[in-house]
Parts: C-alpha cells; structure tokens; sequence
C-alpha cells in the first residue's frame, strides 16, 4: 500500500508550470536582445565558447530537483505490516454526569467543565488501559465502547454538556448496569468503574446495584463534585441568563450528596475522592489504586506501519541541484565541435 505522509505538500507542484513559463519568457527576452546586439552569425562568431543548450539543460535539472525536494517534503510512504499484539492491562468504564445540576457554579468556572477537565487528565493518566465513556444524567448512554483510541476519548468528552440528555436526574444505577452490559463478558476481574458526578438526585436503588456489580468483580470508585453548600443552578433563554425555579419561583440550590457517593464507593470495594482537593492526588491515588488490580490479557486488534522513503526523494534532489550548480553556460571542450541534437 502506497500512500504521502502529508499530501498538502503536493500542492507546491503546482508552481512547475509557472517555473516553466517563466523560463520560456526568458529565453524569449534573451533572444530578442541578442537581436538587438547585432547580427546572429557574428554574434555566434563572438561567443564561440557560449552554448546552445545548457540553458535548458539547467533549467530541467533545476525544475527536476524541485520536483523531487517536493516529493520528499510530502514522505513517500510503503509497506503494510499487520500484528496480532499481545498486551495486557484492565477495562475501564468512566461515567460523567451531565444533568443540569452540573452546571452550577459553586466549583469555578462550573462543575461540569471542571469534571470534563479531571476526565480529560484521568485518560492521560491511564493510557495504555482499555478505557470508555459513559454519559448520564436521568439516564445512561454509552458514549465510547471500550477502546485505546484516546483521542477520540478526548473528543467526546470536550462535547459533553447536559443537552445531549432527554431526561434529567442522576441516574448512577443506570450507569452501573450499563457498564456491566458493556464490559465484555469473559471479564469478571479485570473491570473498573469510575463515577464522576455531584451525586444529587440519586436513587435508591443505586447502592444495591453496586453491591451486586462488586459481587461480579466491579470495581467502584466515586468522585464527587460541588459543596455543601452548593450553587444555583443557571439556565440561559432568548440571549438572558436565569436560575432554575422550584414551583414557588424560588431559585433552586443545588448541593453535592456526598455521603451518597462515599456509600457507592463503600459498597463498590473502591473510594470515593473529593474535587475540592489536590486533583493531582486524586489522579496518583486512582492510579495506584487501579495499579493493584490484576491485568488481563487481551489481543489488540491488527495495525498498519509504513516505512518512509522521503530520503531518497531529497537525496536526489539535492544531487539534482548540485549538478545543475556546477554545470556551466560554455561549451564542454570535448563536446564543443558536436551538436548533440543533430539527426
């Protein structure tokens, strides 16, 4: 398989022609000074040692050489090698919440943007794993199956914001049956879940339902976002911003439920972890924490390598042009009585 590391390069071929009509235009003016110097044969007569065609003969050295340094530029790539790779490591599952009560601003700038900023860390930090993503609020999506693609990770991540969810709430017994749908099904000691929310609004049934996905050999760790004494809740309609209202027109206070997450955790055989604090620690003691789980090995699927060749590209070009350097406009002495060109 054939393929340009950077293509966009290519497009610098396109200042061949113009080269070309520029060279053109040029022997044309030379020419017509020639003629306003004097007569053709006594010019010849003038300059015996001139010659007729390395004027040519640079210039396509010199536009070959291009050719090539742009070839090179744009790393001519072939070769396809695919491997089976053996690795190991462990499944893990990170759950964001983003119902609206994510958006209150009692951790600056808010807690979603705050949380997004931790997940973002926390992939870096785990690279190497199998990770995906989890969505919540009233219900749970899954958002990235179980994957190395990082990047992708990252992308979805950064999109997340509480108007991709139909339905409010937080819904963390959800997410942890969705995460057990999801982590493959010869699993059953090598899968971590990592709940990311302000805990607010969650049902009853989320504690038993952790206790049973431990049973199974879940691993659950909880990280709480927001204060006791919480924050209003924005909303932003026709251009103007507002505080979400209960039925009396009183602005809502949205606060993080703690103790509801350090039960999750508890239950979960995992911790919980406050944002408030160093979230370089929360990182280092997660990683430490997930460290002690024992791998699995997993086969990764195949992939695709390419060996470069833009050195020879540019190895050639610089040749090109050093030929074209060296050759001069005078007549070679031992080729000086032959035409070349003549049939």
């Amino acid at each position: 398989m054939f393929r340009f590391e950077h293509p966009y390069y290519l497009y610098a071929l396109e200042i061949l022609p113009v080269l070309g009509v520029f060279f053109y235009l040029m022997l044309q003016s030379r020419k017509r000074a020639l003629q306003r110097f004097g007569n053709r044969e006594l010019i010849k007569k003038l300059m015996p040692q001139a010659s007729k065609y390395k004027h040519a003969l640079k210039f396509w050295l010199f536009l070959l050489g291009i050719t090539f340094m742009i070839f090179g530029a744009a790393n001519p790539q072939w070769g396809v090698k695919r491997e089976n790779v053996k690795r190991k490591g462990i499944d893990i599952f990170v759950a964001l919440d983003v119902s609206k009560s994510m958006l209150a601003e009692d951790i600056a700038p808010n807690r979603l943007e705050r949380a997004k900023k931790f997940s973002e860390d926390l992939v870096e930090k785990l690279r190497g794993e199998r990770l995906g993503l989890i969505l919540f609020a009233g219900n749970a999506y899954l958002q990235v199956p179980l994957t190395t693609d990082y990047a992708a990770l990252g992308i979805f991540i950064k999109s997340a914001n509480p108007d991709q969810m139909p339905t409010q709430g937080t819904a963390i017994g959800d997410v942890v049956a969705l995460s057990e749908r999801s982590f493959p099904a010869n699993n059953q000691r090598h899968k971590v879940l990592i709940i990311i929310s302000d805990g607010e609004n969650h049902e009853d049934e989320a504690q038993q339902r952790a206790e049973e996905a431990a049973d199974e050999g879940l691993l659950i760790f909880t990280t709480g976002i927001g204060t006791a004494e919480g924050g209003f809740i924005p909303e932003f309609e026709n251009g103007t911003v507002d505080f979400k209202r209960d039925e009396r027109g009183e602005p809502v206070r949205s606060r993080m439920n703690e103790e509801a997450l350090k039960r999750i955790a508890a239950v979960g055989n995992g911790a919980y972890f406050n944002l408030a604090n160093d979230t370089d620690q929360i990182l280092k003691a997660l990683q430490q924490r997930i460290d002690m789980v024992e791998k699995r090995e997993y086969e990764q699927r195949a992939f695709t390598e390419f060996e470069s060749y833009f050195q020879y590209f540019i190895g050639v070009a610089l040749l090109l042009l050093v030929i074209e350097f060296l050759i001069s406009y005078t007549k070679n002495r031992f080729l000086a009585d032959k035409d070349l060109f003549r049939i």
